[in-house]
Parts: C-alpha cells; sequence; structure tokens
C-alpha cells in the first residue's frame, strides 16, 4: 500500500448548493465515494451530486485538520468568495 503525503483540504458544493469542508490525501478517491459509494460522509450521501469547487494542499494531515477547521468557521459568503477567487485562478491557468 503506498502512502500520499500530500494533503487537500476541499470543498465540494452539494445539489442543494450547500457546502462541505473536508480533507483527503486523495481527491480524486475522496470525490468518488462522495457520489458513490458508502464510504462519502452521510452528510453528501443526502445530497448527491457532489462537485468538487475548492482544494489547497497541506503539509500533512495535522495542517490539513488545522485549515479544515478555519474553513468551517468562515460565513458562507467568505467560502464563497474564496471559492469564486479559487475558479478564477483555475480558469486563468
Amino acid at each position: 500500500m503506498t502512502t500520499n503525503n500530500i494533503w487537500y483540504v476541499y470543498f465540494l458544493r452539494c445539489n442543494d448548493n450547500s457546502l462541505y469542508a473536508g480533507i483527503t490525501n486523495n481527491l480524486v478517491r475522496r470525490l468518488h465515494q462522495h457520489n458513490h459509494t458508502k464510504l462519502g460522509a452521510k452528510y453528501t450521501r443526502a445530497k448527491r451530486p457532489v462537485t468538487l469547487v475548492y482544494a489547497e494542499t497541506a503539509e500533512n494531515k495535522s495542517m490539513a485538520s488545522k485549515k479544515e477547521y478555519q474553513l468551517r468557521k468562515l460565513t458562507k459568503e467568505k467560502k464563497e468568495q474564496l471559492i469564486s477567487t479559487y475558479m478564477l485562478n483555475i480558469n486563468s491557468l
């Protein structure tokens, strides 16, 4: 079993327009779990399909968890601003 040392903090947009924050060391696998398996979060299982709208890297799991906690505390408006800026940067690549 290989271990990915890169951790990600991410936001998913659910079908009801709500946002879900999480961490993972494999974004593709985790997005698949959220959309297609029982391994996805209970919250997202009831709000499928979900779309990845934000991701950033973290040095390790601990740093990813701390960043996730900070992001969860933001207001919905601040989260939307962060996502908007992220999407602009991705689209300009």
